[in-house]
């Protein structure tokens, strides 16, 4: 038997993105969302779900590109930041002491700290009531050389993610098996 919670906007796990974007007048910004994913394989796509609210929707609408850097667990306080304060009052940069860097691929900078950064031109946008769907193409995927070799980057990297049913953020578990692999066994009967 299962209890209804009713239409919330609940899902596990829910990422922590930081998107990075350059405002009208050339200044980094950034901004912590926990509404997207990968949205489409090919060409490779991933989605975000902004507020008109925010700052960043209005550099995205300009600029038609951001990034989405993934925080390890050792940043939490800089990402729960980003989410907090405003690029259109403060320089989230310099109030961290993280660096801003100019992506060599689309026009957005991402955090130079934070281990994984994906790269995005703006490829579509769909209004969904209070949100906008940003879907970008992903052209470029870096990740910090000390983890290129590893076989799994997640294990590295320790990404953030975030809990909203109790707004708390976690780190992830161990790896609990293998995929296209683990079913494959019940494939047999």
């Amino acid at each position: 038997m299962k209890k209804s919670l009713g239409a919330k906007t609940i899902t596990y796990p829910t990422p922590v993105f930081v998107v990075g974007t350059y405002d009208s007048e050339g200044n980094p910004n950034v901004m912590t969302a926990a509404w997207g994913g990968i949205c489409c394989s090919v060409p490779p796509c991933i989605a975000i779900s902004l507020r008109e609210a925010t700052h960043t929707y209005h550099n995205i609408m300009d600029s038609k590109a951001f990034t989405i850097s993934i925080p390890s667990e050792e940043h939490v306080k800089e990402a729960d930041y980003f989410g907090i304060a405003s690029g259109k009052d403060v320089n989230k940069f310099q109030a961290t002491g993280l660096s801003p860097v100019k992506s060599e691929v689309v026009n957005a900078p991402y955090v130079g700290e934070f281990p994984f950064v994906i790269e995005c031109e703006l490829l579509q946008s769909v209004k969904i009531g209070l949100h906008t769907q940003f879907i970008g193409e992903i052209k470029d995927v870096k990740v910090d050389q000390s983890f290129a070799d590893e076989d799994s980057l997640i294990e590295k990297i320790k990404p953030l993610i975030y809990s909203p049913d109790n707004l708390s953020y976690y780190g992830i578990g161990k790896m609990v098996g293998k995929a296209f692999s683990e079913g494959k066994e019940l494939n047999k009967k």
